[in-house]
């Protein structure tokens, strides 16, 4: 690899990252193609001078029989550098010209096209060692990338265009002969080889992967010892799990500092509740201010669990508050959810500033609350602490309202009163000020995501709008994404899926649909589940590695077809993949789920416990080897309130099948008696004798 990385580095192209001023706007004047396209993101291009096109097999032929190289710009709708380079950039009519002139534009949105994504930024990270968005690749008219870097200014970007325009019609031998040596790069980052040692997991390898991981823990402000700081919510389920049920107290107070913090911080929205994307320094104070809904699924889950576990309060708050904000902001009426929400919003003057519609003034916050003020002041720290830049103050919390209860000598339901009267009067202004722009495009994978946040929130809080909410968006799925063959579709927009689902939209989707099973009994959603498993056998399937591709057998070939097997903000599709394959081993008695699942984990295993922190699903899925795993078979007319009973238990190694009729599940089949409701709980295919009493079979669960 240090061989292929060298010769990766030859081109003599050097990368910049800094600001510039923006550049006049001309996007009144101009259309391009992308004005025919339904992604928020695309259609905010489709006014720029530049000669914008689609990625899409007609825009790859074009420039096949042109001859003309293919710049690839990919960003998505709440990314504020894209905004950025947008404006001084590509709005700019000169910087069109050189790139109408040499090259076939492609403007693609990373959300919708998550697979043309991961292809070029292995490419920007093998040449440059880093990645981010914009991100902006130069291709041969075969699509295979020979340049790459992130933001630039309109010079520098200008400046280089030229050189390789330059470059293509002097020396275009050196361009084809360096995208062969970086094609290779690209197709030896995401191997994965059969691992044909046996599979071996235990405690201790678990416990050496911590040790490692342990030592960029932030005991102060929670987190990893770094800034930026992103949440990582995989990383703190397997974390959470790991403590609790090998009570280790030490882990579980670096657990719970961390996801107090988060919620003190201003990364969460104290007025709107949800969730910005990540934190620009240690204490998690100021966001990144977008708002996706991958990262606000998955931490009303992170906290549902830790709720079940601590029932902390503040807990409680985060789960309903963002839900709450999940409802008002990004739930369509057919209970889809959209995708996020920009970053950057307008100034009372007009201008375009991130964070512009959350942040606050100190003589702002003194007219709206009066005598409250100082209250307020010591509440959400309007001082030293919480201020950002531009005299502008980000809401952000230091103590709990204990202290401050005793501090200011007022009572628990005086403190809540308060605290509800400055939401309401801060919200009213709030709300009339320029709202950031919402990517209203619907994803299957974030939406199962979501889905699943609202069933466990349902699991945890037992309030039935979560798991209306979840159905809801459970039945749009099958309605909408739902193909005839089978087959899911990624994207929704104005009543159009244009494109083919992907390994996550699957693993996701198949997650969520095991887990509304669990809490509903509805059956169809686990046979739902099991049929979209089989699914990607057929379509996504390596059987040299025994692991799944991103993308199907029927899509068209990119430079490299990847595994995605690392876990990152959102866990990798392969380890959702696995352990959707060992729960339904079991449902089902499926031999080959269940020998895949283990092959698949046993694959990534040489690699867990030098990155452990890549590897946090796969490490979740350990646990269920290294500990025992509980299948608890609940059948008869009272099975759904034995379920809400079990469920007020944080038992991470279990799963649930259950009806109050007959039923031929492997788990089930033989087990109904029309008198009595019995729990069966069962490890390794032996079960104890059945019980009636809950509490008997929790004893069960934790011998």
């Amino acid at each position: 690899m240090k061989k292929t990385l060298t010769l990766l580095l030859l081109l003599p192209i050097i990368l910049f990252s800094c600001k510039s001023e923006t550049s006049k706007d001309m996007t009144h004047l101009y259309t391009n193609d992308l004005i025919h396209e339904t992604s928020p993101y695309l259609l905010q291009h489709a006014h720029n001078p530049v000669n914008w096109n689609a990625w899409n097999d007609k825009t790859l032929a074009k420039a096949k029989t042109e001859k003309k190289l293919l710049l690839i710009s990919v960003g998505y709708a709440a990314c504020h550098w894209c905004h950025v380079m947008e404006h001084e950039s590509f709005e700019d009519s000169l910087v069109a010209q050189v790139m109408n002139k040499d090259f076939i534009n492609v403007k693609v949105d990373r959300e919708e096209r998550p697979d043309v994504d991961q292809i070029y930024m292995s490419a920007v990270q093998l040449m440059t060692g880093s990645g981010g968005w914009p991100l902006n690749v130069i291709a041969l008219p075969d699509g295979r990338p020979v340049w790459g870097g992130t933001y630039f200014k309109k010079e520098q970007w200008i400046d280089i265009l030229n050189q390789i325009s330059k470059l293509y019609v002097e020396n275009p031998d050196k361009l084809y002969e360096y995208a062969d040596k970086l094609s290779q790069g690209i197709k030896s980052l995401d191997v994965v080889s059969l691992n044909t040692d046996e599979p071996v997991f235990e405690t201790a390898f678990i416990d050496d992967a911590l040790k490692n991981w342990s030592k960029n823990f932030d005991h102060t402000n929670g987190g990893m010892n770094q800034a930026p700081k992103f949440m990582m919510p995989s990383n703190y389920h397997f974390l959470l799990r790991q403590a609790y049920q090998n009570n280790d107290k030490d882990l579980q107070e670096f657990v719970n500092v961390t996801l107090t913090q988060i919620a003190y911080g201003g990364i969460y929205d104290h007025l709107g509740g949800g969730f910005s994307r990540y934190s620009v320094d240690e204490k998690w104070h100021v966001p990144h201010f977008e708002k996706m809904l991958y990262d606000n699924a998955q931490l009303v889950s992170l906290y549902a669990d830790a709720y079940l576990i601590t029932k902390n309060p503040l807990y409680k708050k985060v789960i309903t508050e963002t839900l709450e904000y999940i409802e008002n902001d990004m739930t369509a009426s057919n209970g889809a959810f959209y995708s996020s929400l920009d970053a950057d919003s307008n100034t009372p003057e007009g201008k375009l500033e991130e964070g512009a519609f959350y942040v606050w003034t100190k003589n702002e916050l003194k007219t709206l609350l009066k005598e409250d003020f100082d209250l307020f002041l010591e509440y959400y720290n309007i001082n030293d602490y919480g201020l950002w830049e531009h005299d502008n103050y980000v809401l952000i919390r230091k103590d709990d309202d204990a202290s401050i209860i005793k501090k200011f000598q007022i009572n628990e339901k005086q403190l809540a009163e308060k605290k509800q009267q400055w939401k309401t009067v801060l919200l009213n202004v709030r709300n009339k000020r320029d709202k950031p722009r919402l990517d209203d495009k619907t994803l299957t994978s974030w939406n199962a995501l979501m889905l699943k946040g609202y069933v466990d929130a349902y699991r945890v809080l037992g309030d039935k709008s979560f798991l209306e909410a979840a159905e809801k968006n459970a039945n749009f799925i099958i309605s909408n994404q739902l193909r005839e063959d089978g087959g899911l579709n990624h994207n929704y927009k104005d009543g159009k899926s244009t494109i083919n689902g992907y390994l996550e939209d699957y693993a996701a989707t198949i997650e969520a649909f095991i887990s509304l099973y669990e809490n509903t009994l509805n059956e169809t959603w686990l046979t739902t589940a099991r049929d979209l498993a089989n699914y990607t056998f057929d379509h996504f399937f390596d059987d040299s590695s025994k692991m799944f591709y991103f993308t199907s057998n029927s899509d068209a070939s990119l430079v490299s077809r990847s595994i995605e097997y690392r876990d990152n903000v959102i866990p990798a599709s392969n380890s959702i993949m696995a352990k959707n394959l060992f729960k339904l081993s079991h449902y089902f008695d499926n031999e080959h789920f269940s020998k895949s699942a283990m092959t698949m984990l046993n694959n990534v295993k040489p690699e867990m416990k030098e990155y452990p922190s890549g590897y946090s699903n796969w490490l979740d899925l350990m646990l269920n080897y290294t500990n025992p795993f509980y299948e608890v078979a609940i059948v008869g007319k009272d099975a759904k309130q034995k379920i809400t009973d079990l469920n007020k238990h944080y038992i991470p190694n279990k799963l649930i099948a259950a009806s109050t009729t007959e039923n031929n599940l492997p788990l089930l089949e033989n087990r109904y008696n029309p008198q009595e409701t019995f729990i069966y709980v069962c490890v390794n295919k032996a079960c104890k004798l059945p019980v009636k009493d809950v509490g008997k079979a929790l004893e069960f669960l934790k011998e």
